[in-house]
């Protein structure tokens, strides 16, 4: 299995008694059944992107139940719902609903190699939380194996765990074998774009702009600013920060130049930067694959160990960070050369929702929040 921190993969690591590949429910049951019994912990483990290994390592002894093989996905558009697997990346979700429609999608990450299981139990955001919420704000139903081992939907389990379990983390409550999602609507066509500048393009002023007026863009529009060390220009020893203004529109790109050009005229966003295309392209397109890349794309894992490690933390940010802040954080990147940020805005439905309607809390209030 891949670990994305490589710490945890050391020699030195606590490893665990025994890896339970189930590939039915029983094997599920089973495994709960006995791990209770003989007083061993279990670590569930649905995708792979667990930077902390609180799935896959433990001080006391453990069995990893991975729930690789529980990766279907059931697309009902009739009803405008579907049922995916915990097993299941967000490029599975994301490529079957494309496969039954090309005007429904669902609220999630621009990674399509993460896991259903544990995104969606940890709250799951991603370019469309400003239109719809998180992932969890769209979540009807669930499957889940109990501490007894019996198997629960919401009806049985009961609306109190069946609120913990969308954003309070389902690993603590049992083992989610399947989530039931509300499809949303996209339009047929939507609108990408990337804009780039370095600190000596003016990189600060529009930082500092964004963040004034990012949260207060139409609902259908999402920008989202990502901050990397770079070479300069100068000389290749010299590093500098590269910005990158990645957007992402429900519509077409008359419209989104409209709304943009209006709030945000020094970003300088023309025609020419704008690419049109079908929202499940589009997918693809966040996640750096090349235009034309065939969808089918969403649907690789990696084979083989990672040869990079990271990890990620978050912070949430209530006021604007100051320019001369926004300077000293560059110059810690630059001097560690290792860290780069992503900034995703709030406003529209992270505003709407209160924060007790899900365990995830961080609603309104927030203008951004940044992952490192």
């Amino acid at each position: 299995m891949h670990t994305y921190n490589h710490r945890f993969s050391a020699p030195t690591a606590p490893k665990p008694l025994a890896i339970v590949t189930a590939l039915d429910e029983s094997h599920v049951q089973g495994t709960v059944v006995c791990a209770k019994s003989n007083g061993i912990q279990i670590r569930i483990r649905s995708g792979g992107h667990d930077c902390e290994g609180l799935s896959y390592v433990s001080d006391v002894p453990f069995v990893v139940l991975d729930m690789f093989h529980f990766g279907s996905v059931d697309v009902d558009i009739e009803s405008g719902t579907a049922w995916a697997e915990s097993g299941a990346t967000l490029g599975d979700v994301y490529y079957h609903i494309s496969e039954k429609s090309g005007v429904h999608g669902f609220p999630a990450g621009v990674c399509p190699t993460v896991g259903a299981g544990g995104h969606f139990s940890g709250g799951g955001y991603g370019n469309l939380m400003r239109k719809y919420g998180l992932s969890v704000d769209n979540i009807i139903d669930a499957k889940l194996v109990a501490v007894n081992g019996n198997i629960l939907d919401r009806k049985s389990m009961g609306e109190d765990l069946f609120w913990a379990i969308r954003g309070g983390g389902g690993a603590s409550f049992g083992v989610i074998l399947a989530w039931k999602i509300k499809l949303v609507y996209v339009t047929p066509k939507v609108t990408v774009f990337k804009v780039m500048r370095n600190l000596e393009d003016g990189a600060k002023g529009l930082v500092y702009k964004w963040q004034l007026i990012a949260t207060k863009l139409h609902d259908d529009l999402f920008i989202r600013v990502m901050h990397d060390v770079v070479d300069g220009t100068q000389k290749a020893k010299n590093k500098t920060i590269k910005v990158t203004f990645i957007g992402l529109f429900l519509g077409k790109s008359d419209q989104m130049l409209s709304l943009v050009n209006e709030s945000f005229p020094e970003l300088g966003l023309k025609q020419s930067d704008c690419i049109e295309m079908p929202w499940i392209n589009s997918t693809l397109y966040w996640f750096n694959y090349p235009i034309g890349t065939p969808i089918k794309a969403l649907l690789d894992v990696p084979k083989e160990p990672l040869s990079y490690s990271f990890k990620t933390m978050s912070d949430y940010v209530k006021r604007p960070i100051r320019k001369s802040a926004l300077k000293s954080m560059w110059k810690l990147m630059i001097k560690s050369e290792s860290v780069r940020m992503e900034w995703n805005p709030y406003g529209g439905k992270m505003h709407e929702i209160s924060p007790s309607e899900t365990p995830f809390p961080h609603r309104a209030g927030n203008l951004f929040l940044i992952e490192y």
